[in-house]
């Protein structure tokens, strides 16, 4: 299908670092990576331009109860090059499919990953390479669901992914409450007002500021992802 058959062209992709490890836990499953790969080569296949912001949770979590005795400016120095770790192993699961990647990370570290700037980021993209950003905003204090939200900004995205392991947003959470009810839109000020577990407040609040539109959806069954960009009504989304 041709790339103007999309509803959504460049796409910014949030995944946690725990969805890496699977079952298992921690680490990174060989397993989840394939996975990966195999739902985002779809959308690729349609013409979509991607850059994906991953967590660092599989490794190191800078506000876990192992992080709490921790000055957390050093906690979460730990938690951006846990990103950058798991933005490697990404690249290289990639690679190893035949797609063109390249990590770009927030913290310069030229032996692993070039310098994001807004520029090569765009560049990149124009020239139909997967961006992997790593390192978070590139500063301590700040979540990378803010940085999802900060890059998607930065490059022009029409739309924020964040893949979960749940098909949207909820009024409680559907894996502990039987009945909990999944919403199919929300507003920017429903999110805040409530404080909805859709990313923390500091991006939903910048994506407001930039009428950034949001997509919460399960990244675990397969064809989502490629069925979000084609339109499909799937999962939550949160716009003005």
């Amino acid at each position: 299908m041709p790339a103007d058959g999309l509803k959504y062209k460049r796409i910014l992709l949030k995944l946690s670092g725990e969805s890496l490890a699977g079952e298992q836990g921690g680490g990174i499953s060989p397993q989840i990576l394939n996975y990966f790969v195999q739902e985002v080569k779809k959308a690729l296949d349609l013409g979509a331009e991607i850059a994906i912001v991953i967590g660092g949770g599989n490794i190191f979590r800078g506000i876990s109860e192992g992080a709490k005795d921790m000055e957390r400016t050093k906690a979460d120095d730990m938690g951006m090059l846990a990103t950058t770790i798991n933005a490697l192993a990404l690249e290289d699961a990639f690679k190893r499919a035949g797609i063109n990647s390249k990590v770009l990370s927030s913290v310069e570290m030229p032996k692993f990953a070039d310098y994001y700037t807004k520029r090569s980021a765009a560049e990149l993209l124009n020239k139909g390479t997967l961006l992997i950003l790593s390192g978070g905003t590139g500063n301590p204090f700040f979540t990378t669901d803010t940085a999802a939200v900060l890059r998607a900004v930065e490059i022009e995205a029409e739309v924020a992914l964040k893949g979960t392991r749940v098909d949207g947003v909820y009024d409680a959470d559907p894996e502990k409450v039987e009945n909990a009810e999944k919403f199919d839109e929300l507003t920017y000020s429903e999110v805040l007002e409530r404080e909805l577990k859709v990313m923390d407040l500091t991006a939903i609040s910048l994506a407001n500021d930039n009428q950034l539109p949001i997509i919460v959806f399960n990244f675990n069954k397969v064809d989502n992802l490629k069925n979000v960009v084609l339109g499909k009504a799937i999962g939550t989304k949160v716009q003005g």
